[in-house]
């Protein structure tokens, strides 16, 4: 099934057959709904929120009309999908056809968006599941035609602002080096030129390699002592609630008082500074860290310490 409307994908005003369809739509409709805080869930669980104006008449195509300020959806397409379909399926569910869709978007400054109302036309429309939707403008006097009554213009007083979300917490933690993304060195392509392969990461892990190379300074120290003191030091840090944005100095401390030498003591401080540790993603890729992730790896050390953002439930 097919929105019957979906052919036709210039602006209304600039299109006669847009108009005609606007005519043929067009009746003395009256608000039967209007939701201040019309919800719909993503799969992902974001919930996606807007203003529902619904205006229904007999015998003819309901009209929704969806208005949203910024961050209310998740993206453009999906989030008129979602909506579109929710409307569709609690509303008018005996309908053959999803409600002709009509959205306002707000700017940041609460003010209507430039392109005014917009008309989605779905280009696939099964069973309460529209997919997509292409939008052109139309008037505000072309809306009220096809409503036969005039539609509000603003989100509505019962708008509830969505819960401000805390910035996510540093947290330095224990990581399987085995386990970290394959690394892409570009800064050392003497002696890093293509990353560690799976199965000699895998092999490094049962026959460990500690000799001490001249060629770069990733290659210069023993990463194996580095991490079993950064092991130590993530321990006794826990222990005294240091804070992560101390803790490059607190390693610093505890190298100088181990009578670590200058490369352990950089490579430990490295470890546990907010701008410089290893910070794999969620893409399995790195935010930093990948040139030492790769030193490591080749030298088969088993843990290391990361550092990740963690929002709170």
């Amino acid at each position: 099934m097919t929105d019957d409307l979906c052919a036709d994908q210039a602006p209304e005003p600039a299109n006669r057959r847009g108009q005609d369809d606007l005519r043929a739509l067009s009746a003395p409709r009256r608000l039967s709904v209007d939701d201040h805080m019309f919800t719909a869930a993503m799969p992902s669980g974001f919930l996606v929120t807007c203003r529902l104006q619904l205006f229904t008449a007999a015998g003819a195509r309901p009209v929704a009309v969806a208005t949203q300020y910024p961050g209310e959806g998740v993206d453009t397409e999906r989030t008129a999908e979602l909506l579109a379909g929710a409307v569709w399926e609690r509303h008018c569910p005996d309908e053959e056809l999803p409600p002709v869709w009509i959205r306002l978007r707000f700017m940041p400054n609460g003010k209507p968006g430039p392109l005014g109302f917009q008309r989605g036309r779905f280009t696939e429309t099964g069973r309460y599941r529209p997919r997509g939707p292409r939008f052109s403008t139309i008037t505000h006097e072309r809306l009220q035609d096809l409503l036969g009554t005039p539609a509000a213009t603003d989100r509505g007083a019962g708008y509830v602002p969505r819960p401000t979300v805390p910035e996510p917490r540093l947290v330095f933690g224990k990581f399987a080096v085995v386990g970290l993304a394959r690394p892409e060195p570009f800064r050392e392509p003497e002696c890093m030129p293509a990353g560690v392969p799976w199965w000699r990461r895998w092999a490094r892990q049962v026959l460990p390699h500690r000799a001490v190379r001249t060629c770069c300074w990733y290659h210069g120290g023993d990463w194996h002592t580095v991490n079993a003191m950064a092991r130590d030091v993530l321990r006794r840090a826990r222990t005294q609630s240091v804070e992560p944005e101390d803790m490059e100095e607190f390693a610093e401390a505890r190298a100088a008082a181990a009578g670590a030498t200058r490369w352990q003591t950089e490579a430990l401080a490295s470890l546990f500074s907010t701008a410089n540790a290893i910070q794999p993603d969620r893409e399995w890729r790195y935010v930093n860290g990948q040139h030492r992730a790769q030193a490591m790896l080749e030298a088969g050390v088993r843990r290391t310490v990361v550092l990740r953002k963690v929002r709170e439930p």
